[in-house]
Parts: structure tokens; sequence; C-alpha cells
């Protein structure tokens, strides 16, 4: 528990918070076929009309269209994930220096509950810091991708729910309109084996903070892909497999 300072504890769960937002956003009401609104005009319309074309281009092929846009998106987000992951093992590296000081003021406070101690020891705390140039608010632009991607993922989501061409076409074994278990399972064990990937390097402490993540991604991905069409598995699938390799990516060169 040593490095659940309060501002790993915000990055850490500003991700978790992201990415249920992403999902939960995504999974609400009935498609949003009629909705209305800036996010409608500016991100769901550009990204269904971008999918049409890229599969009229690729011979009526919904299924390629679906899988180069995803991996066009994720291109283009994956400057912002890799700056992220970079300053994330900076600020551990740094974390990992001030541990020891830590673990003694931590120790010289033990004992002490009442509030004027601990005022003390959130200063003393500020002021080593200080001494070792590390900002905690600065940790906190690690939710700058988070918030980047968002809107750029959901409206992508939206895209493909609300594409009526999409569920007219087959990809592959499957028909993109209709549910399909094989493609749910493939799509569940991507994200299992991301959420491993992402723990790579990481101490037994954090990954078993971390565990969490890697059967609620999933488990949740499982969930809505066995009520949703094969074109969101499909999706997700494809973004999967680039995040594992984007995560290996900066693990051999930030680690």
């Amino acid at each position: 528990m040593e490095k659940q300072s309060i501002f790993t504890f915000l990055k850490k769960y500003s991700f978790i918070g992201a990415t249920l937002l992403i999902f939960l956003a995504g999974c609400q009401g009935n498609g949003g076929e009629e909705s209305t609104g800036w996010f409608q005009s500016y991100f769901v319309e550009p990204f269904s009309m971008v999918i049409v074309q890229t599969a009229n281009f690729l011979g009526n092929n919904y299924g390629l269209s679906i899988i180069l846009i995803t991996l066009l998106v994720r291109l283009a987000i994956m400057p912002f994930m890799l700056n992220q992951m970079k300053k994330s093992s900076e600020m551990r590296k740094q974390m990992d220096t001030v541990k020891p000081e830590m673990d003694e003021l931590k120790k010289k406070y033990s004992d002490k509950k009442d509030v004027d101690s601990q005022r003390k020891m959130q200063q003393e705390m500020m002021e080593l810091y200080q001494k070792h140039g590390i900002n905690p608010l600065a940790s906190l632009s690690g939710c700058l991708p988070l918030l980047i991607q968002a809107p750029i993922l959901l409206g992508f989501y939206y895209a493909i729910r609300q594409t009526p061409e999409i569920a007219t076409h087959s990809f592959l074994w499957f028909n993109l309109g209709q549910t399909d278990l094989l493609l749910t399972t493939i799509a569940v064990l991507i994200y299992f084996l991301q959420a491993k990937v992402s723990q790579i390097g990481m101490s037994p402490e954090m990954r078993k903070q971390m565990a969490i993540m890697g059967y609620l991604s999933p488990i949740m991905i499982g969930i809505f892909s066995f009520s949703s069409p094969a074109a969101l598995p499909l999706y997700w699938s494809v973004g999967g497999a680039f995040l594992i390799i984007q995560t290996l990516i900066a693990k051999k060169k930030y680690m």
C-alpha cells in the first residue's frame, strides 16, 4: 500500500471510471437512433458516413470497414496513450525513489491519529514530494488521453449501432447484424489477455489492486456482446488486440 498516494489512486481509478463510462454509456437506451444534438451531429453521423463510404470503397465489405476505421482511430490516439504511459512510468520510478522516506514518514505517524498530527504528516509528505521534484497534480494530466478518446470511441460505437447497412451484411463466418457466440468469446479472451498484459512489470501489490480490472473488462464485454450485433464484438476484438500491441510497445520502451 505504500504506493497508494492520492494521485496514484486518482489516476488508477480515473482509468477504471473512464472505461466504465465508455462501455456503460455505449449500452444505454435503444441505440440512440432518434437522438439529436452536437454529439450526434459531430461524432456519430460523421463516423456513420465514413463507415458506409469506406465499405463501398472496399467492395461493400462492412466488416473490413469496421476493422480499418477501428485501427485508424486507435492509431490516431496512440501518441496520447503512449505519452500517458511514459508519464506513468516516470511517476512510478519517482515513487520508487521516495518510497523509503515515505515509509519512514508513515511509521513516524502510525500511532498518531489526531487531526493535528495528520495535518503535519500531510505537510511533511508534500515537502518530501517537493524535495524529490514530484508534482502530485501533474499526474492528473494522465486523464487527458482518456478525455480525448472517450467521445471518439463512443461516437464510433454509436455509429456502428446506428448504421442500418451494417446489419444487412456478413463478414467471415458471421452476420454483422446478429449475435455471434464465437466472436463474443474471442472478444472476451482478447480483453482478458489485454488486462494481463497491462499488468506486466507491476509489483505484486499493484497487480493485486488492479486484478479487478482483469475480470471486469472481459465480463462487461461478454455481457454486452451477448445482446449486441456481431459488428460490436468485432470492433471490440480489433480494438483490444491493438491495445495489447500498444501496451507491449509501451512496456518495452518505458519500463
